[in-house]
């Protein structure tokens, strides 16, 4: 059969081969949330670094009430939330891109996921925890 045949058998229009094929639309929401969680931990990673380098030195107390102050209490879940949700979209592309078999992408889309919400958890109820506690 020759190339000319093969075309002339399949009658359907590029829009119907198209279809079926995913959305066009589909991957500009998770390349906006990235870039916007990626500006957020430039911010957060600023502040965080320097309340850092200011308790380089202080003892326990001094730390236990610099965290406890409810705006870095807040600022510190803010950059573990965050951090957390811009590291499962940037390990979700390239579960996307480089793992062929579907099974082992939904297998590790879901690991990942859940480690990051139970990480993103633990982080919290830290926090949470040094900041309720007198």
């Amino acid at each position: 059969m020759s190339a000319k045949e093969i075309v002339v058998k399949d009658r359907r229009t590029p829009l119907k081969t198209a279809r079926g094929l995913g959305s066009s639309q589909s991957g500009v929401g998770h390349w906006w949330t990235q870039r916007v969680t990626a500006a957020a931990l430039v911010l957060l990673v600023v502040w965080f670094v320097l309340t850092v380098l200011c308790l380089l030195h202080a003892d326990y107390a001094t730390a236990h009430a610099t965290v406890a102050r409810p705006w870095n209490a807040l600022l510190l879940i803010a950059f573990v939330l965050t951090m957390f949700w811009h590291a499962v979209l940037g390990l979700q592309v390239v579960i996307e891109d480089y793992v062929v078999t579907r099974w082992r992408q939904v297998v590790l889309l879901v690991a990942i996921k859940f480690l990051a919400v139970l990480g993103a958890l633990a982080c919290v109820l830290a926090v949470l925890r040094i900041a309720l506690t007198p």
